[in-house]
């Protein structure tokens, strides 16, 4: 079951770039299953805001919502299987919803 994300000191929710890769070596089709089947939970929860998958390519690129970094890569990204990897990317400091 997906963790609902916390809400920050202020009472608001950071929204965040991140890379999910299905496509490791050695990675099953259950296991890819696994990873889907807990995005759909993140989703339903509110820790995942949008997802997008290139077409032919074994990942996803979503907007997660966390009250933090922290709290992103503990709650939310944390109860993803361990078989995936996961890229934050940093936003810029001049994003106007910083």
């Amino acid at each position: 079951m997906a963790v609902r994300p916390s809400r920050s000191h202020d009472g608001f929710m950071r929204e965040f770039p991140v890379e999910v890769t299905t496509a490791l070596p050695g990675l099953t089709e259950s296991e890819v299953d696994s990873l889907r089947a807990a995005e759909a939970e993140l989703a339903a929860s509110g820790g995942l805001l949008r997802l997008w998958r290139p077409a032919g390519e074994k990942r996803g690129v979503g907007i997660w919502q966390a009250a933090d970094e922290n709290d992103l890569r503990a709650a939310v990204l944390g109860s993803l299987p361990s078989t995936t990897a996961i890229a934050v990317t940093a936003l810029d400091p001049n994003d106007p919803n910083r």
